[in-house]
């Protein structure tokens, strides 16, 4: 942009046998004018730089008994899982598919994407050492954060993996390890161990109190995060205790993340499977009699005090190897109301199911099963949502955009690809909002439903 700086006003000559000289005959203006193009360059050179970034604030998700709030709202979720973000933004050439996936989700009327704030020494790592963090990628997780808000779209934040992938509790143990003070090999040290305890807090302050360099907002105040999850799908398999340790973890870092951050809601990110300390009839809900010795309790560990709402998952393709589609709808139609019986009757707390999927490996697959599938966790969370139940939303497992082969499983989907899911998945969207706001449907919705 041109600027144009206001002219100097021009010297008189000073009459004769006087050493003075008179004023510019613009004397009074050309400070003025000096100042205000002084501040507007300044405005243009840095202000600019800050504020373009900044759309027009939300509000925080709360909860209030089994159901989350915003603005004296009942909120519902229909979410989905692309883990992919933080990844892909922390080059420039790749950036184009967080935008493309978050503008699919807002056009399909989708409210919250569950992601990764986690990369523990893998490629495009954000702790590339236990307590070193690459500035690169902090700063893709800021654009991650400032471009879900642009489009509506809130964030549910998983804070590390259970699984080796992205390094998780694999690479902490590791790093203990390296440096000389990890007191075990097993991987389940990361619950128990002393020192990689400590470390992980210095992880999650440095996350909750991270500045966003774009809009000078700690995540820790910044509404666009719907919630943080302790852990992807924790499990402790190395002995009897587990299920003390684990709980004691979970006790420990809520207390920690809620000491610092008192404004955004937690979760543990369990699978849902019932351990010991639940009822038999609990029990038998498990898909088989191992999953119950995995060192997690859907009831005792989402009890814990400052554990907000509850979560769970759904992969009957991995639970039940020989089933067929009918069983696998029906034993899933049991979990899901199951855990929101235990949202209401037991937790007094909302109910998310984090991930669901329909393999596209089974036998003879075709895009229908997934459609029915889905439709039966869609259909049972409307229902929950009809007579203020707990269960609050679900989450698909996972999308993705065009060229991402190397981030696929045989659960991914690609909007557009396949009609049947996309008018499934919005229809969902247009439920419950309409549920959420009834007459007064907000104008997002317009062009969503």
């Amino acid at each position: 942009m041109n600027f144009v700086w206001g002219r100097k006003g021009s010297w008189s000559k000073p009459p004769p046998g006087s050493s003075k000289r008179t004023k510019p005959r613009n004397g009074k203006l050309c400070p003025v004018l000096g100042f205000v193009c002084c501040m507007v360059f300044m405005y243009m050179a840095f202000g600019a730089v800050k504020f373009r970034t900044q759309e027009p604030r939300s509000s925080f998700v709360k909860r209030n008994g089994t159901h989350f709030m915003v603005d004296g709202r009942v909120f519902y979720v229909n979410g989905w899982n692309s883990y992919w973000l933080m990844d892909q933004a922390a080059e420039a050439s790749s950036r184009s598919r967080v935008t493309e996936i978050l503008q699919t989700g807002a056009r399909m009327g989708l409210t919250v994407c569950r992601t990764w704030a986690f990369n523990d020494g893998a490629d495009h790592a954000l702790q590339v050492a236990l307590g070193i963090f690459d500035e690169r990628v902090f700063e893709a997780l800021d654009w991650v954060i400032v471009e879900a808000q642009k489009h509506g779209i809130r964030l549910l934040l998983s804070l590390v993996n259970n699984l080796q992938s992205y390094g998780g509790k694999t690479q902490y143990v590791k790093w203990a390890r390296e440096e000389g003070f990890g007191s075990s090999s097993t991987n389940d040290s990361f619950f128990f161990d002393p020192s990689i305890r400590s470390y992980f807090k210095i992880y999650l302050k440095t996350i909750l109190t991270r500045k966003n360099h774009l809009t000078g907002t700690e995540y820790r105040d910044d509404p666009t995060i719907f919630a943080w999850e302790l852990m992807n799908e924790p499990q402790y398999s190395s002995s009897s205790s587990g299920f003390k340790e684990m709980q004691e973890w979970i006790e420990e870092m809520a207390e920690y993340v809620k000491r610092i951050d008192k404004k955004h809601l937690l979760t543990v990110g369990l699978e849902g499977f019932y351990g010991p300390a639940s009822p038999p009839e609990k029990t038998k809900v498990n898909p088989g009699k191992s999953y119950g010795e995995l060192g997690s309790d859907f009831l005792r560990n989402s009890k814990t005090p400052d554990i907000d709402f509850a979560s769970a998952h759904i992969y009957p393709d991995n639970w039940l190897m020989d089933a067929n589609l009918t069983e696998k709808t029906d034993y899933v139609s049991k979990w899901v109301t199951s855990h929101i019986e235990d949202g209401e009757k037991e937790l007094h707390k909302p109910v998310l199911f984090t991930e669901f999927g329909l393999s596209d490996k089974n036998n003879n697959f075709d895009h229908s099963h997934r459609v029915t599938f889905y439709k039966s966790i869609y259909d049972t969370i409307y229902e929950s949502a009809l007579r203020n139940g707990a269960g609050a939303g679900a989450f698909i497992w996972h999308l993705l955009v065009g060229g991402m082969e190397k981030y696929t499983d045989d659960f991914g989907i690609i909007p557009g690809e396949t009609p049947s899911i996309d008018r499934l998945i919005k229809e969902q969207s247009c439920r419950l909002i309409a549920l959420q706001h009834g007459k007064d449907l907000p104008e997002r919705s317009s062009t969503v439903c």
